[in-house]
């Protein structure tokens, strides 16, 4: 496929938000643009700068409490990513990204923090312990993709409201916690998730769903590993502790020790 301009790709305030490496999403949809020779440009795109306004696609990666308040309030004063999305760019938020371009989020002292508000969803803190360990999820029909796996550590519950979809159902993990087995979401062209991993490293589908949606058709690539990756990750995923009241259970461990890395 041939375009005008290369395929701007913008990985925002990486330095705020990237403590689990999804800024790697970023450089897997550039990679993998590369393999189709599609010029693309992969933009690190810092919290003291002005966000780009012409990225066709925005990644927004998981943090702490601190940097994810901070990131949130300079998307919101800089306007420059709600402005992309009405002009029809695509985004991926991940963790700390997807409460971000919601509509609110609890911050460090337990009060309420505005979102961007790409998506309507909601978080609050869970009364639990943290949800950390290996999910698998099922796609929504709408989506046309096959089931994707990744790793949550998390301590937020998020609510969607009706204009927002799940990315999933849970088949094991946690996800967006709310007790209705849902993981992530998606409106528009906007898709979120608790997935590390990268997410994009682990579900090659899931990364083409996303430059699709900017680009058009895709040819198809030689997935062999990336898929055998995906489908170790599930296996390991659904022999591993069950969903619901045993993740409690889970044995914590630094996400540099289960992180598959791009």
């Amino acid at each position: 496929m041939s375009r005008e301009s290369a395929v701007r790709i913008v990985v925002v305030h990486p330095e705020l938000l990237g403590t689990y490496g999804d800024s790697g999403n970023g450089r897997v949809l550039a990679t993998r643009l590369r393999w189709r020779r599609i010029p693309s440009e992969l933009i690190m795109a810092p919290a003291d700068r002005p966000l780009p306004q012409s990225g066709d696609i925005y990644c927004l990666g998981g943090g702490e409490d601190g940097p994810q308040v901070s990131s949130a309030a300079a998307l919101n004063v800089d306007g420059s990513l709600v402005k992309a999305v009405d002009r029809g760019a695509a985004v991926l938020a991940v963790c700390a990204g997807f409460q971000i371009i919601g509509k609110s989020f609890p911050g460090p002292d337990g009060r309420e923090v505005p979102g961007v508000g790409l998506v309507d969803a909601v978080t609050r803190r869970g009364r639990g312990p943290r949800a950390v360990g290996e999910v698998v999820s099922r796609p929504v029909p709408g989506l046309r993709l096959v089931p994707l796996s990744g790793y949550e550590n998390h301590a937020g519950v998020t609510r969607l409201g009706p204009e927002a979809s799940p990315l999933g159902m849970v088949h094991r993990g946690v996800g967006n916690g709310g007790g209705d087995g849902t993981e992530g979401a998606w409106q528009d062209k906007v898709l979120c998730t608790y997935l590390h991993g990268p997410v994009l490293a682990r579900n090659a589908a899931l990364a083409d769903h996303l430059l699709s949606s900017v680009v058009g058709p895709l040819g198809l690539l030689d997935d062999a590993e990336m898929e055998e990756l995906r489908r170790e990750r599930i296996r390991n995923g659904i022999s591993g502790p069950a969903t619901g009241r045993a993740w409690a259970r889970h044995v914590w461990r630094r996400p540099s020790e289960v992180m598959t890395r791009f």
